[in-house]
């Protein structure tokens, strides 16, 4: 398997990890999923926040693979997406990026815990569960786009 910058772009927007991951043949798709957690792992927080830059917000309106990713959103009630939206608010004062979740699954009730629960973290906590988050979403699109390509 090889794929473009863009292909790649599409699972990670740092280009760090881009060039990292991108120009080499991979065997499969657990070779791939090997290099592209190295990568992020290898990736410094300016790096990581360029990734974050990427994502909407949880609860926009989105198109592409975040659509699907945030398909939990789809009849929330109401209630629910005005406190994601405020809590959204919340979060990006206190940390100054995006609240990123692994949304795959997930419900907005779900989510909205999950943001409530983080806004309580320090930096230094909250950075290490949006790496782990950004993993989780990378290893999934990285899987998704070894599938395509086998379609």
């Amino acid at each position: 398997m090889l794929f473009t910058e863009a292909d790649l772009f599409e699972c990670c927007a740092s280009r760090r990890w881009v060039k990292a991951v991108a120009g080499r043949r991979y065997r499969d798709l657990t070779e791939l999923r090997e290099a592209g957690a190295a990568a992020l792992d290898d990736l410094d927080w300016p790096d990581v926040e360029e990734a974050l830059a990427a994502h909407p917000r949880i609860g926009d309106r989105v198109g592409g693979w975040s659509r699907a990713e945030q398909s939990g959103m789809d009849g929330a009630a109401p209630d629910v997406r005005a406190a994601l939206i405020e809590g959204n608010r919340a979060y990006e004062d206190r940390f100054g990026h995006v609240f990123l979740i692994c949304a795959t699954g997930r419900t907005a009730a779900e989510m909205l815990g999950d943001l409530r629960d983080r806004l309580g973290n320090d930096a230094e906590a909250e950075r290490a569960v949006v790496r782990r988050e950004l993993a989780k979403i990378v290893d999934l699109r990285l899987t998704r786009l070894a599938g395509e390509r086998r379609s």
